[in-house]
């Protein structure tokens, strides 16, 4: 049986899915470095959702997929912390406040004291700069710099299914954030330079993505695109960055991922996984999902592990408001 995650933001760095509520709290406290952050159920049981994260020296991108309502309390952190909605109804409440409806770009500084409602099936951006990152925002007025910050993340988040390895995911995040500080540093305004794909593109990448049988074909490919072979090799790479190949390995790479993160199992089957996805060098594939997503497919099912390990257990009733 194949694996089954929900779409979220930054997907290649998919770090849980499906969890429990005691290993949720304990991967998001580890991926945040705060151990005061808090989760309440409002249904009170049942699997939480799913997270994703990507660090980089400037700052760190984390995705939070619930996939039933949740409150969520906020990290107390000496430096700001921007959020961004992306899927289903969002809220927040600011230093104990009312609830009020997340639907742009937020900036919550440490004095708020932030707490997240989210409704089943939301999904929201926390981007959590390196301290120091954005010592400018407390010489002004943040929110001036909001809609262009937003451009700038959306502009990454169309880019990050195309991140050609891991060292390339990184470097574009530490851009980000280093644009988003430029922004208010000096007033300048990086253009985003992400226009909306070619259309016939589009049909080859959602035919690599939604169709995990199909073995790659080139002609196939560009047949089904509308295009001829030579076309969609240099559209995708001038739009990507990446050839059709690429692209359609680094997806295999992907749902290998997913289905190892979602492993609970005592022997992890990773040999098994990786043959699943046309990988049939076991030295070769590991080798290319480090290159992929910096870590080795064994230290992908020990992290979750560890969170087992460790993992709080949360009060049934712990109020957040």
């Amino acid at each position: 049986m194949r694996h089954i995650s929900p779409k979220l933001e930054l997907d290649a760095y998919l770090r849980l899915n499906r969890a429990s509520l005691g290993e949720w709290l304990a991967a998001i406290r580890e991926i945040s470095g705060c151990n005061d952050v808090e989760c309440r159920l409002h249904r009170g049981t049942g699997q939480v959702g799913a997270l994703s994260a990507l660090g980089s020296d400037r700052g760190t991108v984390v995705c939070v997929y619930a996939s039933q309502a949740m409150d969520i309390t906020g990290c107390r952190s000496a430096d700001p912390v921007l959020l961004l909605p992306r899927a289903g109804s969002v809220e927040i409440s600011r230093q104990n406040g009312p609830w009020q409806a997340l639907e742009h770009l937020a900036l919550a500084r440490p004095t708020d004291r932030f707490h997240l409602r989210l409704h089943g099936d939301s999904q929201v951006l926390i981007l959590r700069p390196s301290s120091g990152v954005f010592d400018g925002l407390f010489r002004g007025e943040p929110s001036q710099y909001l809609p262009a910050w937003e451009a700038l993340i959306t502009c990454y988040l169309h880019r990050a299914p195309f991140f050609r390895n891991d060292l390339d995911a990184r470097a574009m995040t530490n851009q980000l954030f280093c644009h988003l500080a430029a922004i208010v540093e000096d007033g300048a305004s990086p253009s985003c330079g992400c226009p909306e794909l070619d259309r016939r593109l589009l049909r080859a990448i959602e035919k690599i993505q939604w169709e995990p049988d199909w073995n790659f074909n080139l002609q196939e490919l560009a047949s089904y695109s509308g295009v001829s072979e030579r076309n969609l090799y240099y559209l995708m790479k001038r739009e990507t960055g990446m050839t059709p190949y690429r692209f359609y390995q680094r997806n295999r790479l992907m749902r290998v991922r997913h289905r190892l993160v979602d492993c609970q199992c005592e022997v992890p089957h990773i040999s098994w996984y990786a043959a699943d996805e046309g990988f049939s060098h076991l030295g070769r594939f590991a080798a290319l999902y480090r290159d992929h997503f910096g870590e080795l497919p064994s230290e992908t099912v020990q992290w979750r592990r560890n969170l087992q390990q460790r993992e709080p257990v949360p009060a049934e009733a712990s109020a957040l408001a």
